[in-house]
């Protein structure tokens, strides 16, 4: 459990078995091509010198930008950070996409290597078979190319079974006020229990419990019917945006409640960045009654919203 005295800006344990001692806030993607290369590295390098230590990219974050925007960013400090990248193409050899990406980061290795959203059974056995990508990713730690291997995951069955394959160092998921309950009733207690790490994401529900937007400031192409209320008032659901909230404040002490090993932020600005560090600043452990309320609430700020693909389906 969260310890009384929390610092979210330095190391307080081992991520799973790798011996890496990680913060518990951890640098999510950034990259936007619309914004410059030069800002974008700023930005990341940023959150690093405020203390954070690990950060997240993959090839396809805005076609390998964001790992060009990472390599930049560790320059100079690249002994202090945990690295992780992805394999985003489940059905093609590792090692090229391995090289590929090393290349784009121009690093000579990364931390973890994670085969990107494994959502399915069959996608997940396909990699655990024998000569399949979990060992050819073995290969590649092998070869000094990376240090562990894990999954990113959006369905809990596949990550119970890679929990406890004994192939994943790290599994990353998601967790916040809007997920299947399953991944924070099952999965991460399963991974705590095997000493495998937790790196988790969607503490704002891809934005769309912050604001109306159908993920990642992408603006609702239909808004919902009906009356809201707005400052007391009730208001027109066309008339522009009345949908309900929730607060930075609100999703950042949720999940670092439930006290994954690391909560990985996609904070793409410095105003951004100083609001969830303010909040994790002011951390105090939620109880009982008032994460029911964040999960009630988060219901009615998700709706009408679009998909909410991080979640199996038929889920919630």
């Amino acid at each position: 459990m969260v310890k009384q005295m929390f610092d979210p800006f330095k190391p307080r344990r081992s991520l799973g078995k790798t011996g890496f001692l990680a913060t518990p806030l951890g640098i999510g993607d950034l990259a936007d091509r619309s914004v410059p290369l030069a800002q974008c590295v700023a930005t990341a390098r940023r959150a690093i010198d405020r203390g954070l230590n690990l950060i997240d990219t993959a090839p396809m974050y805005e076609a390998g930008y964001s790992e060009e925007i990472v390599g930049q960013a560790v320059q100079g400090v690249r002994e202090k950070m945990f690295i992780i990248d992805k394999v985003d193409h489940l059905d093609q050899p590792v090692g090229p996409q391995v090289d590929e990406s090393l290349q784009r980061l121009r690093l000579d290795h990364v931390d973890l290597f994670a085969f990107h959203a494994v959502s399915t059974l069959e996608a997940w056995r396909k990699l655990a078979a024998p000569g399949g990508g979990m060992d050819q990713l073995e290969q590649a730690v092998q070869a000094g190319k990376a240090r562990f291997r894990g999954i990113s995951s959006h369905h809990p069955d596949v990550l119970r079974e890679a929990i406890t394959s004994g192939t994943c160092d790290v599994v990353m998921f998601p967790l916040g006020p809007f997920v299947d309950e399953r991944y924070f009733l099952e999965t991460l207690p399963l991974a705590r229990g095997h000493e495998v790490g937790t790196v988790c994401f969607k503490t704002f529900g891809a934005g769309k419990l912050l604001g109306d937007t159908s993920g990642y400031n992408q603006p609702l192409t239909q808004r919902p019917r009906g009356k809201f209320s707005s400052g007391g008032k009730e208001l027109d659901g066309a008339a522009g945006p009345q949908l309900p909230h929730l607060a930075v404040l609100e999703c950042v002490h949720y999940t670092l409640t439930l006290d994954p090993d690391v909560t990985l932020l996609g904070l793409s600005f410095p105003n951004e960045q100083d609001a969830a560090f303010a909040a994790a600043e002011a951390f105090k452990p939620l109880a009982p009654a008032a994460m029911a309320d964040l999960r009630r609430r988060a219901v009615a700020a998700i709706a009408e919203k679009g998909p909410c693909w991080w979640n199996p389906p038929a889920s919630l």
